[in-house]
């Protein structure tokens, strides 16, 4: 598996498919705690015919390095990535946190990124005033406990228990200073005033049935894009893995040329 050292984080990542393929490559950023194989449906799907990146985000999975506390410096990993495999234009797809990094690389360097798709992202946390409270007081019991529930909170109501144990047993490993760390890097990302500068094409997939990131709260961020795409999934918060096959194929219509004029 190859590895990139970017300053002082080994970044692991994968760089598949033809580079000769259909169009530009597609590049997988995936969310808080998680790690790259949460795309592994869409990997596999989309490798058959073009080049594919994703990579493990700093102190995530595979990866070294610390927590960082500001979503600007997980994007500047992400642009390292990009410049060392010498990809100059790309189509950007991260889910969660991961939308938030594909956000802010859009508004920095808007040349690289020809379309974007955010799964599950925000532009801005937004809270009431008790959820607020109760998500600061969540912060002091043990941490197992803090991503077991958020973890668990994540997934729409029947999806199997014994998958949901697996990934809370899979983001318990990330080691806390960075889950704390970049869990405030989240809280105080606020773009939203910002988005209508993104002009690159954009889809916007969200599960109907996400409590950490409601529906409501993707629907204003909508409003202020000048060219998305809303595309609603009856799913929780964990769309890569809840609906896999439905976030492929929403996926593949948007990259394809006729998509989008």
């Amino acid at each position: 598996m190859p590895q990139l050292e970017v300053d002082g984080a080994a970044l692991t990542y994968d760089d598949e498919g033809p580079r000769d393929g259909d169009g530009v490559p597609l590049v997988f950023v995936h969310g808080w705690t998680a790690n790259r194989h949460r795309w592994d449906h869409q990997i596999a799907h989309f490798a058959e015919k073009r080049r594919v990146i994703r990579l493990d985000l700093r102190g995530h999975g595979e990866s070294g390095g610390a927590g960082v506390p500001t979503i600007e410096e997980l994007a500047r990993d992400v642009l390292a990535l990009l410049d060392h495999l010498k990809i100059e234009r790309c189509v950007l797809i991260g889910h969660s946190m991961g939308g938030m990094i594909s956000q802010t690389i859009a508004l920095s360097h808007p040349e690289r990124v020809e379309r974007l798709v955010l799964v599950n992202s925000i532009s801005r946390m937004a809270f009431s005033r008790g959820r607020g409270l109760l998500m600061a007081a969540s912060t002091l019991v043990p941490f197992k406990l803090f991503v077991a529930a958020n973890i668990q909170r994540a997934f729409a109501p029947g999806y199997p228990r014994e998958r949901i144990r697996e990934y809370i047993r899979a983001s318990a490993e990330t080691p806390r200073e960075v889950v704390m760390t970049l869990y405030g890097a989240m809280r105080a990302f606020d773009v939203l005033d910002r988005v209508g500068e993104i002009r690159t094409p954009t889809l916007l997939v969200h599960g109907y049935h996400d409590i950490q990131l409601p529906v409501k709260q993707m629907l204003r961020m909508a409003t202020a894009y000048p060219d998305a795409v809303i595309r609603i999934i009856d799913a929780g918060h964990e769309l890569p893995v809840e609906k896999p096959a439905e976030l492929t194929a929403a996926v593949d219509w948007f990259v394809s040329p006729a998509s989008v004029a």
